[in-house]
């Protein structure tokens, strides 16, 4: 059986590389560690992942074409240590978000046990682009005003 694209209508041209990027996002979906994403401005976003436990030496943001991973390793500091009860989990954790063309990360913080990302969305460009018509006839292709097309 084969799968439908989410991209396949004829009105989409040239947006193969999303759905790409949202099949390997959506292979990425653990939930851990739980994060939010608030608008905080009309032009800027924060994520904040819930890190507990995790130190600034043990967490990595890297931004890898229009991807932005964070990942998570704790040191494993439990030799020597005898747990009666162990809820709380020392697991590491790779988190990963598709970013929009052109946006950039501001900034990075860890606070009370949260890890905050400042983002920016860049500002549109309104670009308008007009495309002469040319005639086609034995030879090359030629524009209305007489000039050859170049290709």
């Amino acid at each position: 059986m084969s799968r439908q694209s989410l991209f396949g209508s004829p009105l989409f041209l040239g947006f193969d590389h999303l759905e790409q990027m949202l099949d390997r996002v959506g292979k990425n979906a653990d939930g851990y560690p739980p994060y939010n994403i608030e608008q905080t401005d009309e032009n800027r976003l924060r994520i904040t992942l819930a890190v507990a436990g995790f130190a600034m030496d043990d967490l990595q943001i890297t931004q890898e074409d229009n991807q932005l991973v964070i990942r998570g390793r704790q040191k494993d500091d439990s030799e020597g240590r005898v747990f009666l009860h162990r809820g709380i989990a020392a697991r590491q954790f790779q988190r990963a978000f598709v970013l929009a063309e052109g946006m950039e990360v501001e900034g990075a913080w860890l606070d009370n046990g949260l890890l905050h990302l400042d983002l920016k969305r860049p500002q549109p460009e309104t670009r308008v682009k007009t495309i002469r018509i040319g005639a086609r006839t034995n030879g090359p292709t030629t524009i209305m005003d007489g000039r050859p097309d170049r290709g």
